[in-house]
């Protein structure tokens, strides 16, 4: 049966409609829900064309069992980056300050208000090379939270206080030659031009990049 993403505009989040995850779209309803059934949200972000995105999906957001996990403990959340990239970007700043990189699929755990307080990006089914399972880390989370509830909104107070630091200045409009200029010298600074793409292995599809 279908979940609350058969209503979804975007490709992506349609993608995830027949999950047996009680997937809610970003937005007050998903936010409310948290705060009326006092479970933090799980944040998952990413975009059709990530092969992690779908690896990810067919191992855990497909598995009735991991899916009855997320559903008795979270209140789910999935979001299509290229649908809503503010929303990709303040996440994933925060994973990045939490763990030192990022990625896609992107997962956040949130207060009901939304302040991050863990953040990841791919997990496995079973423990991989020092990486717990998806399921090791939902049980992890919810013991955290039920059981050191303070410690966790102490964390994620520092956490958004810290990121509302870094925040750029706004923008006072289009960029100019000197701007576009600056960007491309830095990304050629991390080209492969053996071969292609950016970065060393493994190379995720800047698709922002790649068309600008």
């Amino acid at each position: 049966m279908a979940n609350r993403l058969a209503n979804a505009t975007s490709p992506y989040l349609l993608q995830h409609a027949d999950n047996p995850v009680e997937w809610w779209e970003w937005g007050p309803e998903a936010f409310e829900e948290a705060q009326r059934t006092d479970r933090p949200i799980l944040l998952s972000v990413g975009y059709a064309a990530c092969h992690w995105c779908h690896v990810m999906a067919h191992e855990s957001f497909e598995d009735q069992q991991v899916a009855e996990l997320m559903n008795q403990w979270f209140v789910s959340v999935k979001v299509d980056r290229e649908e809503r990239p503010d929303i990709d970007a303040a996440y994933m700043t925060a994973t990045q300050a939490l763990t030192g990189s990022g990625g896609w699929p992107m997962t956040v755990f949130c207060t009901p208000q939304g302040e991050p307080f863990y953040a990841g990006t791919y997990f496995p089914p079973t423990p991989r090379r020092g990486t717990p399972s998806f399921p090791q880390l939902l049980a992890a989370v919810h013991e955290t939270w039920t059981a050191r509830r303070q410690d966790v909104l102490a964390s994620a107070g520092q956490i958004t206080s810290a990121l509302a630091g870094r925040r750029p200045p706004e923008s006072s409009g289009l960029p100019t030659a000197e701007d576009l200029e600056a960007g491309v010298r830095a990304l050629a600074t991390t080209q492969d031009v053996e071969r292609g793409g950016f970065g060393a292995a493994p190379k995720f599809p800047p698709s922002m990049v790649l068309s600008w």
